[in-house]
């Protein structure tokens, strides 16, 4: 019976599972392994520290295959020193691919369907019966990642000041300087222009505590963000139609903590599909990525 490592490397944190046959061994967390958010060093040290858990809960010295969802695999060097690390680990066979392939694997097992990931970062990613892929967005904190965590709560303090210049109240500048140890609108902004600048996804759950309470401009920003992740969507499923690889409707699947823990962006993205696709099937509950990895090591561990 072969003994299988599962590993999603998000922006924020880092989840590690070892399965043996259907029984699960072992669950562990750990800090984020994406080098352009911790750095090389911490990345590295983060996932030592993960495996060393994992392996110590599960009783294990080393798996027969590993598949760990990375965000930003496709940049130089880190499918290389990850793969360095599972080989001192005693890992046979390993691949390290993006986040969005373990997501997309654990909503369809392989098979057609879109899925909206909305954690840290936003991507959608769509994949046809034959193995075709259409995407939008995930284009950086920088340049998009619209309906993002990030997003969010950059985009809550960019209305925030356009709404203290016009006179209407709002609680968010308030409570980011709370969270910031600001006293005044002149230290706020110098913070958030600081280089490095702030977390901004660290302002997401405060953003959906004030929309909850009724404030306008956290409301308009989480409307927005819910807008953004089902246009993303709907760009993917017409992109898919245009190559000719969608005859009919496929489900639509989701992740990430902002559609997680954020109910009105999700309602708000669970609507607008229904209103301009009412026959696409739209899961209810995400889909935990981690699962696709440990269903990739499996075919893994299998093809020895």
């Amino acid at each position: 019976m072969k003994t299988v490592l599962g590993i999603d490397g998000g922006g924020t944190n880092t989840r590690g599972v070892i399965r043996r046959g259907e029984t699960e061994l072992a669950r562990a967390k750990g800090g984020s392994i994406k080098r352009l958010r911790v750095g090389a060093e911490q990345a590295e040290a983060n996932l030592r520290a993960l495996l060393d858990d994992v392996y110590r809960q599960a009783g294990v010295s080393g798996v027969d295959a590993a598949s760990a969802g990375v965000a930003s695999a496709s940049l130089p060097g880190v499918t290389d020193w990850i793969t360095e690390v599972f080989r001192e680990y005693r890992i046979e066979r390993s691949e390290v691919v993006g986040d969005e392939v373990i997501a997309l694997d654990a909503a369809f097992r392989g098979g057609a369907g879109i899925l909206q990931i909305a954690g840290t970062g936003s991507n959608c990613i769509g994949r046809t019966a034959d193995g075709g892929r259409e995407s939008a967005g995930g284009y950086s904190s920088t340049l998009g990642d619209e309906g993002s965590g990030y997003w969010i709560g950059l985009h809550a303090v960019r209305q925030a000041l356009k709404a203290y210049d016009r006179g209407e109240r709002t609680a968010v500048l308030e409570r980011v300087g709370a969270l910031w140890r600001t006293t005044t609108l002149e230290e706020l902004v110098s913070v958030g222009n600081a280089t490095p600048g702030p977390d901004f996804s660290e302002l997401a759950p405060l953003i959906s505590e004030l929309a909850s309470a009724g404030d306008g401009v956290a409301l308009r920003v989480l409307e927005q963000a819910g807008t953004d992740l089902a246009e993303f969507v709907l760009v993917v499923r017409e992109k898919l139609r245009r190559g000719g690889g969608l005859a009919e409707e496929v489900p639509v699947a989701w992740t990430g903590s902002v559609l997680e823990k954020i109910p009105l962006v999700r309602a708000r993205f669970q609507s607008l599909l229904e209103q301009a696709a009412p026959s696409m099937p739209v899961a209810e509950s995400g889909v935990i990525s981690v699962d696709g990895a440990l269903w990739r090591a499996l075919r893994l561990a299998d093809q020895a």
